[in-house]
This record gives C-alpha cells, structure tokens and sequence, in this order.
C-alpha cells in the first residue's frame, strides 16, 4: 500500500482525490471513489442550492465515508450559504478554489475541516500558503474544466519547492504510471476528475460518458466561450478545457462578438437543458484519450493505487 502525508491523514488506502466536478461530481461518485480507499468530493457549482449539498453529502455521509466538498470561492461572494451548507454537511476536506481562500480558512478550521485550494501559478501559492491551507493541488492547463495556463508538471515543482504541507497534482493524470510519476516528483497524491468522467455514477448522462470514451487527447480546447454564452461570472484568467464541439468550433476566439449575439448565446442555455452535446459544454482533460469504457469508480480509484504500486516498484529496480 501507498502511504503518503495525504492517505495518512485521511485514512485513505490509495493517494486519489476525485475533484469536485460541478455537475458530475455528486454524492454517489463521492461514495464510490471513497469506496476505492480514496476521497470522494462534492462539487457544488454557483447555482446549486443549500438542499442540494446536503442531499448530496449525506450519500457518503451515510456509509461512514470520508467525504470533501468543493466550492467555487468567486460564487461564495454572491453565495455564502453554500459555504455555510458544506460546513454543516461534516466533511473532512474543503476545496475553496478559482479566488480568494483567506476567508473562507478560519471558518472552516474551527469547524474542524481541513482546507484544501487550486493554483495554477506560483503566486497562486505563495497566497494560498498565506492563508494557512492544509493541502495544495498544483493544477495544470492539461485538466478539464476551468484551469490556467501553466502545465502541471513545471508548475507542480515550483509548488513543491514553495510548499511546506502536501501537494497534489492535477491535470493529464489517468494511469497508475502517471499517479506514481506524481508521487515520484514529490507529490503527496493525485487529485482526478477527467478519468471519472464515464464513471456511471457520476451525474452526467450515459451521452456524456460515451462521448467522453470516443474522445482522444487531441480533442479538447482551452476556450471561455461557453462561459460567455451562459453569462457566468467566471474570472477571465480560468477558461474551461471541454472536448471540441460545433459550438466551441465556431465560436472560439471569437467572445467578444458572442457576448453580443443573444441568439448564439441561447443556443448554448437550451443545448445544456435538452443535453445537447453539439452545442453544450462537455469539460474534460487532455487525458480523455485513456478513458475508453464506462467503469465504476472504485474500480478506477482501486486500479490507479495498484498500478502505481508496481510502477513505483518497478522504477525502484531502476537504481538496482
């Protein structure tokens, strides 16, 4: 068994976090990916409700399971229920991403929670650390959804070397071989959502995760333009990494003109209420290529800690 700074203080029996995918990531993917000895989170995007995290929280909560919650620190602003939702749904993590985490920290530390937060630059870091963060994901522009610029690999050893708590790493992670090379460079486990993505727990459609294992690696884009479209007051240093569309084809790098096009603007509304995959956002990693079948989630979590394993093993005969 694997054992680093995070399975140790969590109890976890493999280093795999599943990042809180608004919109995927509910309760039951929670339990399965804490079902496979990792940590099951939450996501909660900016329009869910108070009702909404505690349903979905008491999925794992029920089992005993260790559980986080992930949090969007820009919709916080406008929605501090949310934060207040997670606090009282107990879990043990708190991801506070995509802004300022200073503060939401003290709350969360004495409700006893532990706090965790993206970044995607150095500076990103040195002010999460300022904060009194537990937990840091270097989070690179090869994951799906809203991400930076910066790949995970340069930018999770500049973390490393800022860091003097856990690192995990995230972005372009889908093998064991990937979580050992994570774990190699100093990190304390991975933190994964794309090979989650046609996990039939989650709460995308069964379109979504077949789309999902027909995609390749080369079919995603770093694009604001379906944020743009829905109106949301996502930062513009985030854009969103999804597989390529008829949408994103026409309409990427071309934002200015869309915000001011109601008509292509709803397009984008009405294909994410009928799940129209040629128009809607599908958020996924430049490591889609390697999800190929639906698979349950502890299956997933329980194949990367065992694959890791042997990697590391077999890197280990290396030195021999």
């Amino acid at each position: 068994m694997i054992r680093t700074p995070l399975t140790r203080r969590f109890g976890l029996t493999a280093p795999v976090v599943g990042a809180p995918m608004a919109g995927v990531a509910g309760g039951s993917l929670a339990r399965a990916v804490s079902l496979g000895g990792g940590l099951g989170m939450v996501g909660v995007g900016n329009a869910a409700t108070p009702e909404f995290v505690a349903e979905q929280a008491a999925v794992p909560a029920a089992d005993g399971l260790p559980f986080g919650i992930g949090l969007m620190a820009w919709a916080l602003v406008e929605r501090p229920e949310l934060l207040d939702a997670a606090v009282a749904a107990g879990p043990v993590l708190v991801s506070v991403s995509f802004g300022d985490v200073t503060p939401t920290t003290r709350l969360l530390h004495e409700a006893g929670i532990a706090v965790v937060t993206q970044v995607n630059t150095a500076d990103d870091a040195r002010r999460a650390l300022d904060a009194g963060v537990d937990l840091l994901v270097a989070q690179g522009t090869e994951a799906g959804g809203h991400t930076g610029h910066r790949a995970t690999l340069p930018l999770l050893q500049e973390v490393l070397a800022l860091a003097d708590r856990p690192v995990l790493a995230a972005g372009g992670i889908a093998t064991g071989a990937g979580v050992a090379a994570a774990l190699a460079a100093g990190a304390a486990g991975v933190w994964i959502g794309t090979p989650l993505l046609a996990c039939p727990e989650a709460l995308n459609s069964p379109a979504a995760r077949a789309r999902v294992c027909a995609a390749t690696g080369e079919d995603t884009v770093l694009t604001r333009a379906f944020d743009v479209a829905q109106g949301l007051a996502w930062p513009e240093r985030w854009p969103g990494r999804a597989l390529v569309n008829d949408f994103s084809r026409e309409w990427h790098g071309r934002e200015a003109e869309l915000a001011a096009d109601p008509d292509a603007r709803r397009r984008v509304v009405e294909a994410r209420r009928t799940g129209d995959l040629s128009a809607a956002p599908l958020y996924a990693g430049e490591s889609v290529g390697l999800v190929t079948a639906e698979r349950p989630a502890a299956d997933v979590v329980r194949q990367l800690a065992a694959d890791a394993e042997r990697a590391l093993r077999a890197a280990a005969d290396l030195l021999a």
